[in-house]
């Protein structure tokens, strides 16, 4: 028994030496960044990569004032949230009446989807910004949010409606016999089970949303509208000599996401597995 449970601990070495690794792999850089964002710029030169002699805490006021990160966050703020809410509502409707209704040419649906989804943004890029400009959505929040909607869409509808597939509908059915519309049937039944799987949706459309540059680049002209990828962009360019103002700035852009993910990575893990995206 010894000799079983010795051998066991032996096979799974090999695991942790790489779990470990990658984990050095992704902290380290993190780590090194965030004692660069407590030094002054004398001290960053001299020790670029050790933990700081003098914590200097001023560095993330004076970056989040020069900077312009309270503007620049309030609209990635407004962009991620109305991106989820739309994809979540509309990808979850559609992926319930795609695994659910099954209404006709459903399967032709998701292939079109499918291929759609596999063409670059920019093949597509000068003609939609034609088509914006000429719709009065260019430079404007509403406008952005709705090419975010379109282009995470297919992701939500292919995870959900694989999520839904899983489930057996006799609860649904029930309620159904019981007299509930299929707008009840939606909200009071499968929402409670798609939980997990929009709760994923959420936060991967969340994490590419924030972390979004180049389309709002183009379709955004105004500073006052920009995301925070931006403004940190034109921050790097004023600040390029000061390191520590920088390292501070992207500590503020990246800690956000950090703190939902690492609170909410359970959820997402669970929302994978089950959609079938393994």
């Amino acid at each position: 028994m010894i000799h079983r449970l010795f051998g066991q601990r032996e096979n799974l070495a090999p695991n942790y030496i790489i779990l470990g690794l990658l984990c050095a792999f992704a902290v380290i850089p993190i780590l090194i960044l965030g004692f660069n964002s407590l030094k002054s710029n004398l001290e960053l030169g001299e020790n670029s990569v050790g933990f700081p002699r003098q914590f200097q805490w001023s560095n993330y006021p004076d970056a989040w004032e020069q900077g312009g990160f309270a503007v620049t966050m309030t609209n990635s703020v407004i962009f991620v949230v109305g991106t989820v809410t739309g994809v979540v509502v509309l990808g979850g409707m559609a992926a319930y009446a795609l695994a659910r209704l099954n209404p006709r040419g459903s399967n032709l649906y998701m292939i079109y989807m499918l291929s759609l989804s596999t063409i670059p943004f920019w093949l597509y890029a000068v003609p939609l910004f034609i088509l914006w400009k000429n719709l009065s959505l260019l430079n404007t929040r509403f406008g952005l949010i709705v090419i975010y909607i379109a282009l995470n869409s297919p992701f939500a509808i292919f995870l959900l409606r694989s999520f839904l597939v899983k489930f057996p509908p006799d609860f649904e059915d029930a309620a159904r016999v019981d007299g509930a519309t299929e707008v009840q049937v939606l909200t009071k039944v499968v929402l409670p089970i798609m939980w997990p799987g929009l709760l994923t949706v959420a936060l991967v459309v969340a994490l590419g949303v924030w972390g979004e540059f180049q389309i709002a680049l183009i379709f955004m002209q105004e500073d006052e509208k920009m995301p925070l990828t931006t403004s940190y962009f034109n921050f790097m360019r004023r600040f390029s000599r000061d390191w520590s103002l920088t390292a501070a700035g992207a500590i503020m852009m990246i800690l956000p996401v950090l703190i939902i993910f690492m609170g909410l990575q359970r959820r997402f893990v669970e929302g994978l597995t089950q959609g079938g995206l393994k």
